[in-house]
């Protein structure tokens, strides 16, 4: 099967949908399907990869929901995007973020093969979706399948846009967190307690209350050590490096940006891991990575986080933005190495239900559901040699169905 994975994100700049998307990719053609990457991308195009369509060079960053999406907004897109569709003739357009612009609009507008749209922002509402309705209407009634990554989107979604939608969460790749070969970050093994934040230094991640939460840890337990990964710049963390001079902070080490084969060491490294999203999350990824890997956890009591931690059982929720909350938690699991243990094997458990070779799985299922589902599969493909090609792809996902189940189970 013919697949198109389209982002309208700056790929593969680090983000979840890309890397959400970068997964799927992988998983598809590890079955044998033929797929293709549609987007944008300040990164040069004999990097990206032959299965790669750049549509664009030019991104810009736009503030969305406490962050910054990287989007195109070149006029030149439309145009690129209809002879790419025409020459590519693919059966499954699948839009990640079907509303966000322009890219995903524009695929929309001119795919004629089965469209697919999964949904993975968050949040409590959308002034956008307020005034432009009957506009963005259009848009939801070109998709033939609408997927949601979580309830909390999909309660956010269908207050604007109701309708027939199914839950499929995001996934990790279990084996690359969890490996008994992974080797701890030198610098920082050395028996000290490690405190571990991966992310951005965007407002709604709210590492200024972790922290602010540092001093209060630093008091009960003096060793302790803040280590922070993510893809920051100089400039994003300057005014977290003041804060931690300014108040005489030891041992908090801003790493930056480290590549998807190290990121799982320095899990190896932590003592725990620590979350202190703000909110406008849609699922918990970075969590059920550190569960794979068999840290226990803190993390905010948020929307998107609960459906993925329980509190009590893979780590302890706290008040978002509650500085002093999120250091006795912190406190509270190192100094209870017990606890600490039985939280990491029930965080394995959970993380491994959503690898995402069960993920995939899954996305291909309901491609076969929309397929059977069509009535001649003639409605968007009108010629005989369409309704043959339908066909095939309908029996070709019948027997790759079949392939994966033999190999779950083996």
């Amino acid at each position: 099967m013919k697949i198109a994975l389209v982002s309208p994100y700056d790929y593969p700049y680090p983000g979840g949908v890309t890397e959400h998307i970068a997964a799927l990719d992988k998983q598809f053609r590890a079955l044998g399907h033929d797929t293709r990457i549609i987007a944008a991308s300040s990164t040069d195009e004999d990097v990206l990869g032959e299965h790669v369509i750049k549509v664009s060079g030019a991104v810009s960053p736009v503030p969305y929901s406490g962050s910054t999406a990287r989007i195109t907004l070149a006029p030149a897109v439309y145009r690129r995007v209809k002879k790419i569709l025409r020459d590519e003739k693919f059966d499954v357009v699948h839009v990640h973020e079907p509303t966000v612009p322009i890219l995903s609009l524009v695929v929309l507008r001119h795919s004629h093969a089965l469209n697919v749209g999964t949904f993975h922002a968050y949040r409590e509402s959308n002034v956008m979706y307020e005034y432009m309705r009957p506009l963005l209407q259009r848009v939801f009634n070109r998709l033939d399948g609408r997927i949601f990554v979580s309830d909390a989107v999909r309660e956010y979604i269908t207050q604007y846009f109701p309708g027939d939608y199914t839950i499929i969460p995001n996934g990790i790749d279990y084996e690359r967190f969890s490996s008994p070969d992974l080797q701890p970050i030198a610098q920082f093994n050395d028996g000290r307690p490690n405190i571990l934040y991966v992310g951005r230094m965007d407002k709604r991640k709210g590492f200024r209350y972790l922290l602010r939460a540092y001093p209060y840890i630093k008091e009960a337990i003096p060793d302790a050590r803040l280590i922070v990964v993510g893809a920051f710049s100089d400039k994003d963390k300057a005014p977290f490096i003041r804060y931690a001079h300014a108040h005489k902070l030891r041992g908090v080490h801003f790493v930056g940006y480290v590549s998807p084969e190290e990121l799982p060491r320095y899990h190896r490294t932590a003592t725990v891991y620590c979350a202190p999203n703000t909110g406008f999350e849609s699922f918990g990824i970075i969590l059920l990575e550190a569960m794979a890997a068999g840290l226990p956890i803190v993390a905010s009591d948020i929307t998107g986080f609960r459906p993925v931690l329980q509190d009590g059982a893979e780590g302890l929720l706290v008040p978002p933005e509650d500085a002093p909350a999120l250091a006795r938690a912190v406190i509270q699991l190192l100094n209870d190495p017990a606890r600490r243990a039985a939280m990491s094997e029930c965080g394995k458990r959970k993380a491994i239900q959503y690898d995402w070779s069960r993920i995939a799985g899954r996305v291909l299922a309901y491609y076969e559901e929309l397929i059977a589902a069509q009535p001649v599969a003639a409605t968007k493909i009108k010629s005989s040699t369409g309704i043959r090609r339908i066909v095939r792809v309908r029996h070709l996902l019948n027997w790759r169905r079949l392939r994966y189940r033999r190999k779950a189970a083996a």
